[in-house]
């Protein structure tokens, strides 16, 4: 017996294998084989990377980056006690530090000297105490931080100077630029200032780098 509508479901099987064939060639493997997630995942040669856009790169090992900035100074002597990448590790990590002691050196010698300072008498408020003693914080400390925070900046910037004019870094740089950042610091209060301000700095460079020396 011929059914009517034969010829249509013989066309629909002939039909069939090719677009198999056809999603096979598109998804890389057989979707009639796969029941669920697992045997996708598990099907050889499902994720190849060859497959893949070039661009990707996945096909390829690991490339590592070599960033310049992460590389240490190679200057001599520029390795002691803290390791730099160059002058300007020196200019910011020198320049904070030295801001931060003297802040809080002058908001100390600010306290102290505000407690000694406290309004006498028994009808004085406890606000009023605070307020003078905060007061004196307040004068003391900034004031001895920006001090130090500009000797700072310049004692780097002279002593990275001649680091990079004399080819190396050792001790007779950091004491030629302390006594340059000293006079330089007190060069509008006159002669003097300037020669007791350089005698400082000489003396606070030498124990900097006598500390190196110690601790290195």
């Amino acid at each position: 017996m011929v059914w009517p509508f034969g010829g249509n479901n013989n066309k629909e099987q002939e039909a069939a294998p090719e677009s198999n064939q056809q999603l096979q060639q598109t998804l890389g493997f057989d979707p009639s084989t796969i029941s669920d997630v697992s045997n996708i995942i598990k099907s050889p040669g499902v994720f190849d990377t060859n497959s893949l856009h070039p661009l990707a790169g996945l096909d390829k090992d690991l490339e590592y980056l070599d960033l310049e900035d992460e590389q240490l100074s190679s200057l001599e002597g520029s390795q002691g006690l803290i390791a730099s990448r160059g002058w300007s590790d020196d200019l910011c990590y020198g320049t904070g530090t030295a801001y931060l002691l003297g802040l809080g050196t002058g908001g100390l010698y600010g306290f102290r000297e505000g407690v000694a300072n406290l309004p006498k008498g028994g009808d004085v408020s406890g606000k009023l105490k605070l307020n003078t003693i905060l007061n004196h914080v307040t004068r003391r400390g900034p004031f001895l931080g920006n001090s130090a925070g500009v000797l700072a900046v310049t004692y780097n910037i002279i002593n990275s100077t001649l680091d990079s004019f004399r080819g190396k870094h050792d001790t007779y740089n950091s004491l030629a630029a302390g006594a340059l950042a000293g006079a330089v610091f007190k060069s509008s209060k006159g002669v003097k200032p300037m020669a007791i301000s350089s005698g400082l700095m000489v003396l606070a460079a030498g124990a900097w780098c006598g500390l190196k020396e110690l601790l290195s």
